[in-house]
Formats: C-alpha cells, structure tokens, sequence
C-alpha cells in the first residue's frame, strides 16, 4: 500500500509541475513533447497499442480466422450440396421427359391400335351386312320377278280379254281364245 501512496504522490507531482510550466509557455499541452506528462503518455499509449495488438493477434485474430474458416466451410459445403441438389433434380427432369415421351408414344400407339381394331370391327360389320343385305336383295329380286311375273300373267289375260271384247265388238263374234293368247304372244315376244 505504500508503494501504491508513493507512486500517486510522485505522480501528482509529475502532472503538477509540468501543468504549471506548460500554462506558462503557451500552446497545446498535447505537442509539447518536452513535458514529461506527454512524453510518459505517448509511451504508455505505444505499451497499450502493442499489448492489445499482440492480444488480438495472439487470441482475438486466429478465433475469428477460424469462425471465417468455419464459415466459408459451411458456405461451400451449401454451394456443394446445392450443385448436387440441381444436378439431380436436372437429371429427375430429363428422366421425366423421358417418361413423358414414353408415355405420349405408348398413347399414339394404343390410339392407333384401337382405331385398327375399330376399323376392322366396322369392316367386318359391313361385310356381314352387305352379306345380308346381298341375301335380302336376291330375295326381293326374286320376289319382284315373281310379282312380275304374276302381273305381266295378269296384263295377258286383261290383254286377252280386252281385246277378245273390243274384237267382239267390232266384228260382233266372239273370237277363238287360243289363237288371240297366241298373238298376244308373238307379240310380247317381239316387244
């Protein structure tokens, strides 16, 4: 404790007398490096710049190099896992195109077997009924041909008749059967 009371009684003595001579010659106290204060405080400031440079050097510097280091490491390990994040989603895109195209041709594929089949189906249904309708048509063929027929049986005998009565009117005879269905006939024949 007395070195401390020593001390501080030396230093007010120090700061005392240089105060009073400094008052005395004028000008900035801080540039007059003639004064014992300035110069010991220039010093002590010199001593406490180094110290904290050489703490910060020693201690504070490497630990914020390593939290930077770290840092950047974390940084580029996202960068990395991002470019692997991209590639693979770039290869899920062109794996999807894929499958699309795929899928688009398996599709134009069945859509053009179902219309084949489809084509086929209504030409085999055409067929079966342009069979029918070949059966149907021969029938009315031949059903037409027996109503003609019958009708052209019946026109002879109107024809017969006909003309067996107006050549009983005009000649006032009845004329022979077998010979007017003769000429008729020859003349249907000839017609």
């Amino acid at each position: 404790m007395a070195a401390v009371k020593r001390l501080s009684l030396a230093l007010a003595c120090l700061l005392s007398a240089p105060a009073a001579a400094v008052a005395a010659e004028g000008g900035m106290p801080q540039l007059q490096f003639a004064n014992v204060l300035t110069r010991s405080q220039v010093v002590w400031g010199a001593i406490i710049f180094l110290g904290l440079y050489f703490i910060l050097a020693r201690r504070a510097l490497p630990a914020m190099g390593e939290v930077l280091a770290a840092r950047a490491a974390a940084i580029e390990g996202d960068l990395e896992a991002a470019r692997q994040a991209k590639a693979e989603a770039d290869r899920a895109v062109v794996e999807l195109t894929a499958a699309i195209r795929r899928a688009h041709a398996e599709a134009q594929a069945a859509i053009a077997e179902a219309v084949a089949a489809a084509r086929a189906e209504a030409a085999a249904r055409a067929a079966e009924q342009g069979v029918a309708l070949q059966a149907r048509l021969a029938t009315a063929e031949a059903q037409i041909a027996a109503s003609r027929a019958a009708a052209m049986a019946s026109v002879r005998e109107v024809a017969a008749e006909t003309a067996g009565a107006m050549l009983a009117r005009l000649t006032g005879q009845e004329p022979d059967r077998s010979a007017l269905q003769s000429a008729l006939g020859a003349g249907a024949a000839a017609g």
